[in-house]
């Protein structure tokens, strides 16, 4: 594909704060004469300034529906605020329009199940932007567990210590938000910035469908002043008995890079999933490391269509994050941490937990839980979930 004859036409929906992102990988797709940005759906349009140069001048439009009509789109990317998910694949998957649709696809299992189940009847694909399980160590890694490289897998453990300004949580109505007009949100750092530690902890596990998870127990705090979780750890219990534990904070001293931990009776393999590098230690020998190339969601969606390459994080691939989503939507709302955990750093806008880089490298590490681990605070935070699949 080398000429914009042959480019695929894609809508953007949601194109400001991460959708800027999506903007700028469109125009490096572009660049290759794979896609051509058609048009920008957002409630007050773009200013050129806004516009990546070399996108042109697309088509704008606050109506998604006559936007994709108008601009004979043949993929949605829709990255808008989490409740909006379903509805606007729905209006896209009816029109014959593919989708990449980003994390998390949808509030609750319902929605995810209501929106799965009409891109299917519709006879569309659809992508889900968990863009770490586009990478090649996900499949390398499996390889390895599958050969018995670390010997038998013992538990799976995720680890997120980020930061972010008190100014994230007001970045939307919705952000920082369990519940908005009485519409789910579930914005917590376990289901939208620390997701990917989740889904690719399960990925590592191989327990992405519904049916593989039987138990899930929760912790869920915050620090900042908001209705839903920036401290929290997620149990995860699969069918086949195996653990899988991720630990997150928005509320870190020192802020690194999220990791999935694979565990075996013979070693062990880390995965830092946004640089695509892995650390494989095992017993009598010396450490290892790769680094791996990373397929783009966009363009594996693009690639399906044009010669059947297989998508590679079809909503099916998902419905175990979705379990965890849903446990922790049910869950009682999380705990005020008490005044005396956390401080303010004013330079940096933004509250710290004393201990929680720590408590989130230890859950890892462990497949504890934080109450397990002695945090005081976690006691009152600890709810156990059987799921029924």
């Amino acid at each position: 594909m080398s000429s914009t004859s042959t480019a695929v036409p894609v809508v953007l929906a949601g194109a400001r704060g991460h959708g800027r992102w999506h903007l700028d990988n469109i125009r490096r797709l572009q660049d290759k004469g794979i896609v051509r940005l058609a048009g920008i759906c957002e409630l007050t349009p773009l200013t050129p300034h806004e516009i990546p140069e070399g996108l042109g001048t697309p088509e704008q439009s606050a109506d998604f529906d006559a936007l994709l009509d108008a601009t004979g789109a043949r993929i949605a990317v829709i990255c808008t605020p989490i409740p909006t998910h379903t509805d606007l694949a729905l209006i896209a998957a009816r029109k014959g329009v593919h989708l990449l649709l980003e994390k998390p696809p949808a509030p609750s299992y319902a929605e995810f199940r209501r929106m799965a189940d009409g891109v299917a009847e519709a006879g569309v694909v659809c992508q889900i932007g968990f863009q770490s399980l586009g990478s090649h160590a996900v499949p390398a890694i499996r390889e390895l567990i599958a050969d018995g490289v670390i010997g038998e897998v013992a538990g799976v453990g995720g680890a997120g210590a980020w930061a972010r300004a008190e100014a994230y949580f007001r970045r939307a109505p919705w952000a920082g938000r369990r519940r908005l007009n009485g519409v789910d949100v579930i914005d917590g750092a376990l289901t939208n910035p620390l997701a990917h530690a989740v889904a690719t902890a399960l990925a590592l596990a191989g327990a992405t469908r519904a049916e593989d998870v039987t138990g899930i127990e929760t912790e869920l705090a915050h620090a900042n002043a908001i209705e839903s979780d920036d401290t929290s750890c997620v149990r995860i219990t699969t069918a086949d008995d195996l653990p899988i534990v991720v630990a997150a904070t928005l509320c870190a001293e020192d802020p690194d890079d999220p990791y999935v931990v694979v565990h075996g009776s013979r070693g062990r393999i880390t995965y830092w999933y946004k640089q695509d590098r892995v650390l494989l230690q095992r017993a009598d020998h010396g450490p290892e490391e790769f680094e791996y190339g990373r397929t783009d969601l966009l363009e594996n969606l693009v690639d399906h269509l044009t010669d059947g390459t297989e998508p590679l994080v079809p909503p099916a691939a998902t419905e175990a994050f979705m379990k965890v989503v849903e446990a922790i939507r049910v869950a009682p709302d999380p705990v005020q941490l008490p005044d005396d955990t956390w401080h303010l750093l004013k330079d940096e806008d933004r509250r710290v937990v004393p201990g929680i880089d720590g408590l989130v490298a230890a859950a890892a590490d462990t497949l504890a839980l934080y109450s397990e681990l002695g945090a005081p605070w976690a006691l009152t935070t600890a709810h156990p979930k059987e799921v029924s699949t």
